[in-house]
């Protein structure tokens, strides 16, 4: 099979050694004459999988007691509902910093189970930005943040001080980076960018903020019961978790998160360098909220799209085209992304400027 440079915004590209490792798992898990997707999650073979891969979520954020992980299914999705459905106190309203879809749908959301005050938004500049020196209300419910917006390119590269629980969606940069995880008391990541496979989806919650609303749920919406169940209260999403699980092994076994963000921080600088200094094309939004994950760019010559798109095409290159919200190109630079094929799509940009930078007319 020939391998392509894979910079899809999700599902993403996964490791090639967790990759071979999952398709093991698939023909035969642990000699046990059955495949992954055959085995019983009550079994203790795949017990051991969502233990081990639970225990690696709190390892690399360095929690300890008090913290519970979970792998549910749904996506990050039905965490939009899960968090307020949880979280949200009468009279005291959520607050919510928006900074993009993803953000914009969590709010609608939340808007269903009770108020929400939108503290701050990028949205007047098409979310070409990342708000800052808002004040966080101090009798809300809970703080909602979206960490990095694939869409538009943005990331949070700090966050704010809060008296109330800040709840964070990290689904396309967790374990990208180190960060102090502490600020945090609920973190909630879809697994398909950084961390493995679609259909599993990682929550992790400080116990205490729990059981406050007096709100009658769903089971299936509340973490309460997911803790109880320890991720097994209904089938869990086994073959997702497995990958999940054989990722977070690949992260640490070769240098954890200072490891990686060293390579994506490189990975970012070769992408916006060569951004800026290409006269062909120009980013998406303000530098300084730049994203490390998706590097979000147009072209100065629309008319030349076609041209550029065969030519990346053509070096093996797959996933750039922008959302349809912003049009132009996407590159996702997620864990698994060899710097090589950012170096591939580079050189490429390279070219077309050289060949195309006069060009006056569709090439």
């Amino acid at each position: 099979m020939k391998k392509v440079h894979n910079f899809s915004a999700g599902p993403a590209i996964l490791p090639v050694d967790v990759i071979k490792e999952a398709t093991q798992g698939a023909i035969e898990f642990n000699n046990s004459g059955m495949s992954i997707l055959e085995v019983s999650h009550r079994g203790t073979d795949f017990i051991n999988v969502m233990e081990e891969a639970r225990a690696l979520v709190k390892e690399f954020m360095g929690f300890g007691s008090g913290y519970q992980t979970l792998f549910l299914g749904g996506g990050a999705s039905t965490q939009f509902a899960m968090v307020p459905s949880n979280l949200l106190q009468a009279g005291k309203p959520a607050a919510y910093v928006n900074t993009g879809v993803w953000a914009s749908k969590a709010i609608k959301e939340a808007k269903m189970l009770g108020d929400v005050n939108v503290i701050a938004s990028s949205e007047d500049k098409k979310f070409s930005y990342v708000p800052k020196g808002y004040a966080v209300p101090k009798d809300a419910s809970y703080l909602h943040l979206t960490s990095n917006n694939t869409i538009y390119g943005t990331q949070m590269h700090s966050f704010p001080e809060s008296s109330v629980p800040v709840v964070c969606d990290m689904s396309s940069d967790i374990f990208s980076r180190k960060m102090d995880f502490s600020k945090f008391d609920l973190i909630y990541a879809g697994a398909q960018k950084n961390i493995g496979a679609a259909g599993a989806t990682v929550v992790v919650v400080k116990e205490d903020i729990l059981g406050k609303t007096g709100r009658k749920m769903f089971s299936m919406l509340d973490y309460a019961v997911h803790i109880k169940g320890e991720s097994m209260y209904n089938t869990p999403p086994v073959f997702s978790v497995y990958v999940c699980m054989l990722t977070l092994k690949w992260l640490k076994k070769n240098g954890g998160l200072a490891w990686i963000e060293k390579i994506n921080d490189e990975k970012a600088k070769t992408m916006y360098d060569e951004i800026d200094r290409n006269i062909l094309f120009t980013g998406t939004c303000a530098k300084e909220d730049r994203s490390k994950m998706n590097a979000c760019f147009l072209l100065t010559k629309p008319e030349l799209e076609e041209t550029f798109n065969k030519m990346w095409k053509d070096a093996g290159i797959s996933g750039i085209k922008g959302h349809r919200d912003v049009g132009g190109y996407r590159a996702s630079l997620y864990n698994a992304l060899p710097l090589e094929s950012v170096k591939v799509l580079v050189d490429v940009m390279k070219e077309f400027e050289k060949k195309y930078a006069d060009s006056k007319v569709t090439a």
